[in-house]
């Protein structure tokens, strides 16, 4: 929708300003100007400093304001998922072509003569998880498989990440909350003016210094106003994780110690 749109543009912006790469790897547009999905890869010089900042923005945003064409606030959502990329390496090992159904076909939508004279569209679908991804912004098949095959990796990753993370009980629900895509963690009050990061708890005023950025770079965008409040609070539950942990410990060395005293 046209909310995924201003969100996509956010995002692209707060990248600008950080000089990071910003790759579109899929966009669908609307007929009205909005997004319906889309895939970016962000780099950065440093490895993690990408997605150690943009982390926090994983799960479900959602939008109040009034539409053009009607007097009552509507309420829409959108779902962002903040994925590390795989080292090049990581890829090779990850998935090699053999566990892949690759699919070709003609391109689809604007792009002038080329469209439809060549099959560059690519499909890569993963064997076993059934996981996909169709890329067609490239003129290059070659081009089109590469971004295919990296984001398919990504998704596959993170996948096995969630799974291996569940079957060793460290996924924690507390306040920073599971990191999960169906997760609600903020709502745009346009009426209000007003953004609210449910699990921080933080709101900030001004929706269009954060969606368009601070114009003076001093007021922040978007990723400059809840990063830091979710770091913060997110060191706050490790250690109380770590204080749980070693409490449940020593409760344990002392029943054992009157035991063997009894």
């Amino acid at each position: 929708g046209l909310f995924a749109w201003e969100l996509f543009r956010a995002y692209e912006r707060a990248a600008a300003r950080r000089n990071w790469g910003w790759d579109v790897l899929h966009s669908s547009r609307t007929e009205i100007g909005g997004l319906r999905e889309g895939s970016v890869q962000v780099s950065s010089r440093d490895a993690d400093g990408a997605f150690a900042a943009l982390r926090w923005e994983n799960g479900v945003h959602r939008v109040q304001r009034v539409p053009v064409n009607d007097a009552r606030v509507h309420t829409s959502a959108v779902t962002v998922a903040v994925l590390p990329a795989p080292a090049p390496s990581e890829v090779r090992g990850l998935i090699p072509l053999g566990e892949m159904k690759i699919d070709v076909m003609r391109s689809s939508g604007a792009g002038g003569q080329h469209v439809n004279t060549t099959e560059s569209a690519v499909r890569m679908t993963h064997i076993e998880t059934g996981i996909t991804a169709s890329i067609q912004d490239e003129r290059s098949q070659h081009m089109n498989k590469a971004k295919a095959h990296r984001l398919v990796s990504a998704r596959v990753a993170e996948r096995r990440r969630e799974e291996e993370a569940e079957r060793m009980g460290k996924l924690r629900k507390g306040i920073v909350g599971s990191g999960a895509r169906s997760e609600r963690i903020r709502t745009y009050n346009f009426p209000q003016d007003r953004c609210t990061d449910h699990r921080c708890k933080h709101s900030e005023h001004g929706l269009l210094r954060l969606l368009q950025g601070d114009a003076d770079g001093d007021g922040g965008d978007i990723v400059d106003c809840f990063a830091p409040h979710m770091e913060k609070m997110y060191r706050e539950e490790l250690l109380a994780a770590l204080d749980e942990e070693e409490d449940a410990e020593s409760g344990k060395a002392e029943g054992g110690l009157r035991g063997r005293k009894g």
